[in-house]
């Protein structure tokens, strides 16, 4: 059975191991940050008080569990009702790279 704690740690270990080899976009190629963020409900950015990026925070899940990609604290972070979880990951996949790129290009 899959459980919130095992949903965020697998989104976090995709986050840091990068895409299955066999794990192609629509197109056929190897997975992007960019194809990763097409399945995103919501982007909220984080900015400092000139608008300049500094992170994101971007919902992969909502309605149980509520999941959020943080690219701030470099956490996946899980809400099921009272309950919560959290997994650590290193940005392997640029989804950092990619955010910025987006937000600049607003």
């Amino acid at each position: 059975m899959i459980t919130e704690t095992n949903f965020v740690q697998h989104i976090a270990d995709t986050l840091t191991n990068g895409f299955d080899e066999d794990e192609l976009n629509v197109d056929g190629e190897p997975m992007t940050a960019f194809d990763y963020l097409q399945d995103a409900l919501d982007i909220e950015y984080i900015v400092n008080s000139k608008g300049e990026y500094k992170g994101a925070r971007v919902m992969v899940a909502c309605g149980g569990p509520n999941i959020w990609v943080n690219t701030r604290t470099k956490t996946v972070d899980g809400y099921w009702w009272a309950d919560s979880c959290r997994a650590t990951f290193k940005d392997n996949i640029g989804l950092d790279e990619a955010l910025e790129e987006l937000w600049n290009c607003r």
